[in-house]
C-alpha cells in the first residue's frame, strides 16, 4: 500500500502533536521539520481538526494539539481520512489483468493490501508513540504506557527448538531454514 503524501503528512503530524497532547504546535514549525509547505499542511490540519483528532487554538501561543484518544485511534483511522481504500469502478484495468496469470497476481496483490490494512488497523496511535519513545531510547510517557497495546511486531518472537515442548512434533521450518541432523 502506497499513500499519498497528505496522508504521511497527517500520520506525521498526528504522531507530533500525541506525543505532547498539551502543547499547541504552530503549523510552520511541523511543515519545516518536514520540509512541506506550511500553506499544504494547513489543508491537512484542517481536515484532522474537522474530524476532530487535534483540534486549531487560535491567537498567541497558538496552533494545533491533539484532541483525541490515542489508545482508541488506529494508524488506519488517520489513513481513511485521506486514502481511497476501495478500488474505484473506472480503476484503469490492464488487458493482461484477465489472463490467468493476472487474475492469480491480483488476488495476491488484494490479499497483501487487506493484511496491510488489517496490521494499520490493530496499530494505535499510542503503541507508535511507545515504538517512537523506545527508539529514542526515552521512558514510556502515560498515554503511551497502556497496557496491552504492544503491535505482534514489537513484541519478541517465541524460541522455537528442533521439537515443540508438547507431543515432541518437529517444529515447522521457515523458507529457507535447513532441518538439523542427517536424511
Amino acid at each position: 500500500m502506497r499513500l499519498q503524501k497528505n496522508t504521511s503528512l497527517a500520520l506525521y503530524s498526528v504522531l507530533e502533536f500525541a506525543i505532547d497532547p498539551t502543547r499547541h504546535i504552530p503549523a510552520a514549525e511541523i511543515a519545516a521539520r518536514y520540509g512541506v509547505s506550511p500553506h499544504h499542511l494547513a489543508k491537512v490540519l484542517s481536515e484532522l481538526a474537522r474530524s476532530g483528532i487535534v483540534e486549531s487554538v487560535r491567537g498567541v501561543g497558538g496552533g494545533y494539539r491533539f484532541a483525541g484518544n490515542a489508545r482508541r485511534i488506529t494508524l488506519m483511522d488517520v489513513i481513511r481520512l485521506f486514502e481511497e481504500l476501495a478500488p474505484g469502478p473506472n480503476e484503469r484495468r490492464e488487458p493482461s489483468d484477465a489472463t490467468p496469470v493476472g487474475m492469480a497476481l491480483g488476488a495476491v496483490l488484494s490479499e497483501i493490501d487487506e493484511i496491510a490494512k488489517a496490521t494499520l488497523s490493530s496499530i494505535t496511535l499510542a503503541t507508535m508513540l511507545r515504538l517512537i519513545e523506545r527508539q529514542q531510547g526515552r521512558p514510556a510517557s502515560p498515554v503511551a504506557a497502556a497496557p496491552g497495546d504492544a503491535p505482534a511486531a514489537a513484541q519478541p518472537a517465541p524460541r522455537r527448538g528442533a521439537r515443540e515442548a508438547a507431543g515432541g512434533q518437529p517444529a515447522p521450518r521457515g523458507r529457507g531454514e535447513v532441518a538439523r541432523g542427517g536424511r
